[in-house]
């Protein structure tokens, strides 16, 4: 069975940022604030079957997956 492929959400906001990487197979994943002094805060994550169209709602971007994982690392 092949692996489900994750989204990737990103909204920049007046003075952070946030992204979001969602697992589609059971709506896990990670979000992401990026805090105007550099510190990065990780959350792990349940969303139910509407997460895609609640991002799309608050007006969330898709962002590539290499600017999250650049991001996670920084979180540890």
């Amino acid at each position: 069975m092949a692996k489900a492929i994750a989204h990737y959400f990103k909204r920049i906001f007046d003075d952070y940022q946030v992204l979001v990487m969602v697992n589609p197979s059971d709506f896990t994943g990670t979000e992401l604030i990026l805090h105007p002094d550099g510190k990065v805060e990780k959350t792990e994550m349940e969303f139910d079957e509407e997460i895609f169209e609640d991002l799309a709602e608050d007006e969330f971007q898709t962002c590539s997956p290499l600017e999250f994982q650049l991001l996670l690392a920084k979180s540890k």
